[in-house]
């Protein structure tokens, strides 16, 4: 090698040079210096000599023929040094060819010591994929492991358990005791949890005291439920932290696979929506997902946010059913009904879709849509010179919101020109027992706007004497169950009966709903109700139709006659029992 390029590698790497059969016959300073030998020891020895036993023979083997060919081999090695140490190189093994036969003569290796870089490069990719405080998997790294052990558990159809677990009393640990208290007790934590899975199981910490356990090869609920009972006693044993006595407990979720056939982010999300049921429950304690009722959750989220699109796109519509008294022929009031034009399906009656949407806040903003609705068609029959008061049908859950009478004032403000005595708010019995107080307060500050109210659904709750006497609404409805069957069966007459009598006592309007026929409606006339609605008198209707179905409307003969209560009328269906 020419000199001049050989002091200058020398100053710069880690120099040797070989024969063709790997006798060393040339090293550097460096080279001594970096592998601890002497140079006296490394000058005809094999390169063998500084072998890691880090790579596998293919590794050398593919090296050699490389150089073998007289092409430029490059690559990272790693050697061993005298005491034992290993080094990482950047290498780059060059055959030298004699220009008289072209063939090759030697080997020049040329190092760079890169054990530095790799140990920094290591240390950065392990802080990438760890937990710093409990060398734990951490959320990154979690991610790829569960997708290694699905894809394996999917290859090989095994079933697999995702566990998320929370310490309960943890924020407690650390007011109390200090975030450096907290930080040992998260330690233990993760020791402990190390020390009762298996070899292949997974377990990470995501962030504070939420933990990932990923339960490998599960055989069957029993083996997971022991599992799990193993972890909750594990983690509840107490801690000695600095002296202190500490004292935890853990809410485990648990999904299992493929019982729970979704992707890991997916599985994750189940088992953290099981741990919060878990916590629920009282804490310390496992919870499995149920699949099936996640179907339900989706198939009602679906569903809501369709609805949501079905008030934004202008889809909903309401429609108005006649309420009459009988006797007189008149039209007293109309019951603002819901119905949603679906662009595919046609009509869809609230049946249909309002079970869902009244147990989440859409039912509110449904509501309130509503309220603004009827105020607008109120002011517009009230233009044409027709005058119907309307009831609309409030949810438990829009009446039950501590805004409730605030927001309807603001509904009935925007709208001056309408009184609020046209607008009567019907709540269902069940509803109005649930929370006697609240209900009675806000009813009556409803009523101070002006408002009417109805206790609807009357004769299905559970309303006592006493709980009629504080509800102070001017109506009481009579369901419609009862009044459909009153023809022939005694029981629901002798129900009925008994709510008219009851709302004669208290002083209170009533109305029959449900009325089916002409014989309905000459019972009711008897047992002393004139106000009925139902659809022999009309079905619910577009607003646009209602002007003229009113002015059409004739009450039959046979509701206008008033019986002499002597006897001349038809007897009730079992007289003895039930006199009028």
């Amino acid at each position: 090698m020419d000199k001049k390029y050989r002091r200058a590698v020398d100053a710069a790497a880690i120099f040797s040079e070989t024969d063709l059969s790997g006798r060393i016959t040339y090293v550097n300073d460096q080279f001594c210096k970096l592998f601890g030998y002497p140079r006296e020891e490394l000058l005809g020895a094999n390169h063998r000599l500084i072998n890691s036993g880090q790579h596998p023979g293919e590794f050398f083997s593919a090296m050699w023929r490389t150089i073998a060919l007289g092409q430029v081999w490059k690559g990272e090695i790693c050697n061993r040094a005298k005491d034992g140490t290993l080094h990482w190189v950047d290498t780059t093994l060059v055959p030298v060819i004699d220009d008289a036969t072209g063939q090759i003569e030697r080997y020049l290796a040329i190092r760079f010591d890169i054990s530095e870089k790799r140990q920094l490069l290591h240390s950065l990719q392990w802080r990438v994929g760890h937990d710093v405080l409990t060398g734990l998997p951490n959320r990154t790294y979690l991610s790829d492991l569960l997708d290694q052990a699905l894809e394996f558990s999917r290859a090989q159809n095994l079933p697999l358990a995702v566990c998320m677990l929370d310490l309960d009393g943890f924020k407690a640990v650390n007011d109390g005791h200090g975030h450096a208290c907290g930080d040992q007790l998260l330690v233990e934590v993760a020791r402990r949890l190390r020390s009762i899975v298996r070899g292949e199981d997974v377990v990470a910490r995501l962030a504070g005291d939420e933990f990932v356990l990923v339960l490998r090869h599960v055989r069957g609920l029993d083996e997971l439920h022991a599992a799990l009972n193993r972890v909750l006693i594990a983690v509840s044993m107490p801690y000695a932290i600095d002296g202190k006595a500490i004292k935890v407990f853990a809410s485990i979720g648990v999904t299992l696979f493929p019982d729970d056939n979704e992707d890991a982010d997916t599985l994750l999300r189940h088992a953290d929506q099981a741990m919060y049921v878990a916590k629920q429950s009282g804490r310390n304690r496992f919870h499995l997902f149920d699949v099936s009722r996640d179907h339900e959750v989706r198939v009602t989220y679906q569903t809501v946010e369709r609805v949501r699109q079905a008030m934004a796109g202008n889809e909903l519509r309401l429609h108005f059913q006649p309420k009459v008294n009988m006797r007189h022929g008149a039209v007293v009031g109309l019951e603002a009904l819901l119905r949603w034009k679906h662009p595919q399906r046609g009509l869809v009656p609230p049946r249909e879709f309002l079970p869902l949407v009244e147990e989440t806040d859409l039912i509110v903003e449904i509501g309130e849509w509503v309220m603004e609705q009827v105020l607008i068609q109120l002011q517009q029959w009230q233009h044409a010179g027709q005058v119907w008061p309307v009831s609309i049908n409030i949810s438990a859950r829009h009446f039950q919101r501590a805004d409730f009478v605030e927001r309807l004032r603001q509904v009935l403000q925007r709208h001056p020109a309408v009184s609020p005595r046209m607008l009567d708010l019907q709540i269902v019995e069940s509803v109005a027992v649930e929370n006697l107080a609240h209900v009675s307060t806000c009813l009556q500050a409803c009523q101070a706007l002006g408002v009417g109210f109805s206790l609807g659904g009357f004769g299905t709750g559970y309303c006592s004497l006493n709980d009629l006497k504080h509800l102070r609404t001017q109506t009481i409805k009579i369901d419609k169950t009862f009044v459909r069957d009153i023809l022939n069966d005694r029981d629901d007459l002798a129900l009925t009966e008994a709510i008219i009598g009851l709302a004669r006592a208290f002083g209170r309007q009533v109305v029959a709903e449900g009325l089916d026929s002409l014989e309905h409606g000459q019972l009711l006339l008897r047992l002393g109700c004139e106000v009925a609605q139902g659809y022999f008198i009309a079905r619910p209707m577009p607003p646009e139709q209602v002007p003229g179905w009113v002015r059409g409307f004739a009450s039959p003969p046979q509701w206008q006659h008033r019986p002499d209560l002597q006897g001349e009328s038809d007897p009730l269906p079992g007289d003895s029992l039930w006199p009028v």
